[in-house]
């Protein structure tokens, strides 16, 4: 029991670092932007993120970070071991300033301590594998949405613009099997965007510093809406580790079971995390990879929030920072591919690509420094 309390905070610690770590996926674009204050930025983000635990019923990604392992061989040892290396990899690249993906260092390091206990059988690979494929689909994703978004704002015919925005909202409720609250949450905030375009378009004069506080307002919109989805995505994932811990203990049977309190507390501290600010992936995520504008931030942030949600339907446990960045360089380089310094790209690809062996490789020597005293 006691070893299950212990995994219990450590997930919550980790949960509360997955916060800070990737705070700046939330308001990095928001503050580079100055439409909020750092203060200000991190608030607004925490309490979204909490407010997904009212959108998010469904548990999919939860889900799927619990059965990456074969669950007759999940035991206390692998969850803790799993759950160390996590925490060791997101505090390293946190203090670097490395935007890397705490939901890939969680299923690698459970995955690696997995293997170190019984054999690379002991893992579902098909899982695993989907998990890699949408490290790079993802952040195409949001690339190809946000340059998309982009290219619809800046569009001078008024008339084109709002009927493509409301044919795309139309097919997206229509074939994407989100529940009620997100669809009616896309068809508001959509509204909310037309009209604001609606009556920039019919100012009298025409003002650049009136359209420059529009996009500011909406910011704030598409900046809680992808703070919805990282806190939706992200929290599950602690929740399927926890979930998995309390099966192996013989608390619960299932998923199914889960608690009430295990959502309540995730969502917590990854709301509180998040309140803490991870300033130094901040500069990278906001300055390093392209200057942003109002009007891009808008697009880099609905892209990424409607990547999320496409993603949490779909139970993939997707890294909001690579989906966040993804976007980031699909505004940039809607103006020209010389606007995202393809230098910085390049290195944070390295860091996502090395995360998940390096985590399992990391979770897989703890693995067997904890069997020595267990």
């Amino acid at each position: 029991m006691t070893l299950l309390i212990v995994i219990i905070a450590l997930a919550l610690i980790f949960d509360y670092i997955n916060g800070f770590h990737d705070a700046a996926n939330s308001i990095a674009t928001i503050v580079s932007t100055k439409v909020l204050t750092p203060f200000q930025a991190v608030i607004w983000a925490a309490f979204f993120n909490v407010i997904a635990y009212f959108i998010f019923t469904d548990h999919n990604v939860a889900n799927t970070i619990a059965k990456t392992v074969h669950k007759d061989v999940i035991t206390l040892p692998v969850i803790l071991a799993g759950l160390i290396a996590a925490i060791i990899w997101n505090l390293l690249t946190w203090w670097f300033g490395i935007p890397s993906s705490s939901s890939h260092t969680l299923i690698g390091g459970f995955a690696g301590a997995a293997i170190a206990h019984a054999g690379f059988h002991s893992i579902e690979i098909d899982k695993i594998t989907k998990t890699l494929m949408f490290i790079f689909i993802a952040p195409l994703m949001g690339m190809i949405i946000a340059a998309y978004i982009s290219i619809v704002t800046i569009m001078h015919n008024i008339w084109l613009k709002l009927l493509i925005i409301i044919i795309s909202v139309a097919l997206s409720v229509t074939f994407i099997p989100f529940n009620s609250i997100i669809k009616w949450g896309l068809v508001i905030s959509s509204g909310i965007f037309m009209v604001s375009y609606l009556i920039n378009h019919f100012q009298n004069p025409p003002s650049a510093f009136k359209t420059g506080n529009m996009y500011k307002r909406l910011q704030l919109l598409s900046s809680a809406a992808f703070s919805i989805g990282h806190g939706g995505n992200d929290a599950q994932k602690v929740m399927g580790i926890i979930s998995a811990a309390l099966v192996a203990n013989g608390n619960i049977a299932s998923l199914s079971e889960m608690p009430n309190w295990v959502p309540i507390a995730c969502y917590t501290a990854i709301g509180v995390g998040t309140m803490s600010g991870g300033w130094r992936i901040v500069k990278t995520m906001g300055t390093r990879i392209t200057k942003v504008t109002p009007l891009e931030g808008v697009s880099a942030e609905t892209a990424g929030a409607i990547t999320l949600f496409m993603t949490e339907k779909m139970g993939i446990p997707v890294s909001t920072t690579h989906t966040i960045t993804g976007s980031i360089i699909g505004v940039g380089a809607t103006k020209r591919l010389s606007a995202v310094r393809w230098g910085v790209t390049v290195n944070l690809l390295w860091a996502w690509i090395l995360t998940i062996p390096v985590s399992a490789v990391m979770a897989a020597v703890i693995f067997y420094i904890i069997k020595l005293f267990l």
